[in-house]
């Protein structure tokens, strides 16, 4: 098993920066994935970005890309997403997810998930 945590979510004005932690614990295997996604209201969780854990590849949606970056830490087991130039749109709540596997975009691709942190960017 593995488990995630989030954290550093919060209410942001739109032009702010914000950055997401994910610590990971149990199980941890030096392939794989890991990745975010988000959740609007209404909406269906999609993708935001992922970091292959063997050489740090990333890959980013096209809502995000230039304005966000995800990073890792494996000496902290943690698991980063640095979020500049947030707007409204951006308002969900973001999970962490892993797999043992390659990168994939998909929610249902991904085996283990984070409880979310809420992120709102609002004037």
């Amino acid at each position: 098993q593995v488990q995630l945590a989030e954290s550093g979510g919060g209410l942001v004005q739109p032009g702010d920066s914000l950055r997401l932690s994910c610590s990971t614990s149990g199980r941890t295997f030096n392939s794989g994935t890991l990745g975010w996604f988000r959740q609007a209201p209404g909406k269906e969780r999609q993708y935001v970005a992922a970091i292959s854990r063997s050489d740090s590849t990333t890959y980013y949606a096209d809502s995000v890309k230039g304005r966000f970056g995800i990073s890792k830490d494996n000496a902290k087991n943690t698991v980063y997403l640095q979020m500049n130039s947030l707007k409204p749109e951006d308002t969900a709540v973001y999970y962490c997810a892993a797999r043992p596997g390659g990168i994939r975009f998909y929610r249902e691709n991904y085996d283990y998930w984070g409880q979310g942190t809420q992120v709102t960017v609002s004037s």
